[in-house]
């Protein structure tokens, strides 16, 4: 029996969204997982220089980047438009009703 969610929209963007997630999630463990191995090989070596600080910012910062563009969906990109012109249309029915106002013939 086929399966009817695979071709429901609103179930393709909830996929599409827990994959982003799934890889932001992955991306910041391996961060985490490298830069603490990093940190113990500086400490072991030579702990009075932290060069481990280094690729922890840099790394970090696209890290960074990942989390932002999954956590506001790309910023005020196409989905941030979608959402804001379905916002607006929800509260001008709700102020006018099911149709707006017919302007004036002059």
């Amino acid at each position: 029996m086929p399966d009817d969610r695979s071709e429901d929209p609103i179930y393709k963007r909830a996929r599409k969204r827990v994959e982003e997630l799934r890889e932001f999630y992955t991306h910041l463990g391996i961060y985490f997982a490298v830069i603490l191995g990093l940190f113990l090989i500086n400490i072991l070596a030579n702990p009075r220089v932290l060069w481990f600080i280094w690729p922890a910012i840099g790394w970090g910062v696209f890290v960074l980047f990942h989390g932002l563009t999954v956590w506001f969906e790309g910023g005020i990109g196409q989905r941030w438009e979608e959402r804001k012109t379905r916002e607006l249309v929800e509260r001008e029915r709700s102020r006018w009703g099911p149709r707006p106002p017919q302007p004036r013939a002059p």
